[in-house]
């Protein structure tokens, strides 16, 4: 799951994005209102946290400019303020929840996962392929012979696999969703992910592979 964080104090945007990696999401990590707006306009999110307080562009004016577009990504505000009005023209701007610094990070996991429920489209978030299971809050895959948990962006390659089966999905966007616009990485580390998963689907007996299809992607199919 990919979010943007548009914080401008860089200390807690770098703690931020350090809890939110931790716990699988992958973050683009923006400092300003305009900035927030152009990615917002160009990426694919499937939540975003918004500071209200913000240089070029406050929070709620993203909020209301994005909203006024149709983009109906759920927002989650923050603020150092506590009053009841910050908290009510925030939600009347279309804000789908409002956190209050200083905050905890067990906290903003909590408002991450209610906001994004509906985002995962599996009842109790768990995905199914083949004889394979992926807990989306355990983030553990689980065959008829184990289960373990994997690591930060194995999790999240398996997940877009396993949420479009037999959809083949370009690498370009396995870049743009996992690795982020601004990644240095190559194009290649999908390549690279992919034997990581197909080593461990192997051990895991699994009745479900990963295809790469020339020139276009790769898909989960089910062997015979």
């Amino acid at each position: 799951m990919r979010l943007l964080l548009a914080e401008d104090e860089r200390s807690l945007s770098k703690a931020i994005v350090a809890i939110l990696e931790k716990n699988n999401y992958s973050a683009d990590a923006v400092y300003d209102g305009e900035e927030a707006l152009d990615y917002l306009e160009t990426g694919n999110y499937d939540g975003v946290i918004l500071d209200i307080m913000m240089p070029k562009l406050d929070g709620i004016s993203v909020l209301k400019k994005i909203r006024a577009a149709g983009n109906l990504v759920p927002v989650l505000m923050l603020t150092a303020k506590a009053e009841v009005d910050d908290k009510v023209l925030g939600l009347d701007s279309g804000a789908n929840d409002y956190l209050t610094k200083p905050f905890s990070s067990r906290e903003l996991l909590a408002r991450i996962r209610a906001m994004t429920r509906s985002q995962a489209a599996q009842p109790d978030c768990v995905l199914r392929a083949g004889n394979l299971t992926l807990n989306r809050a355990t983030f553990e895959v689980a065959s008829p012979t184990g289960s373990f948990r994997l690591a930060n962006k194995e999790f999240q390659v398996l997940e877009m696999l396993m949420a479009n089966p037999a959809n083949v999905i370009p690498t370009e966007r396995f870049m743009e969703r996992i690795w982020g616009y601004d990644s240095d990485a190559e194009i290649n580390v999908v390549w690279v992910y992919m034997s990581y998963l197909r080593k461990k689907l192997a051990a895991f007996h699994a009745n479900v592979k990963i295809k790469a299809v020339r020139n276009a992607g790769y898909s989960l199919v089910e062997e015979g």
